[in-house]
C-alpha cells in the first residue's frame, strides 16, 4: 500500500509534513506499546504501520478547537 502512495498525498491528509511526522511518530510509539495495526500490512515496521495507517485513513488529526489539534 505505502508503494501506491506519495508524502505529498499524505501530507494533504493530514495538512502539513510537521502533522505527517508528529501523527506517524506518535501512533508508532503506540504500536511499539503493543497497540493493535489497524491494516493489514505484512512487516513489523511500525513507521510502515503508521504511515499505512494514515494512507487509508484509519488515523487523523483531530480538531479539538480553533487554535489547538490533537492527534488521535
Amino acid at each position: 500500500m505505502l508503494n501506491e502512495i506519495s508524502i505529498e498525498e499524505l501530507r494533504k491528509k493530514v495538512g502539513s509534513v510537521y502533522k505527517l511526522v508528529n501523527l506517524a511518530a506518535m501512533r508508532a510509539r503506540d504500536l511499539n506499546d503493543g497497540a493493535p495495526k489497524l491494516v493489514n500490512i505484512d512487516t513489523k515496521n511500525t513507521i510502515l504501520i503508521a504511515l499505512t495507517e494514515i494512507a487509508e485513513e484509519k488515523i487523523r488529526c483531530k480538531k479539538e478547537d480553533a487554535d489547538k489539534e490533537s492527534v488521535i
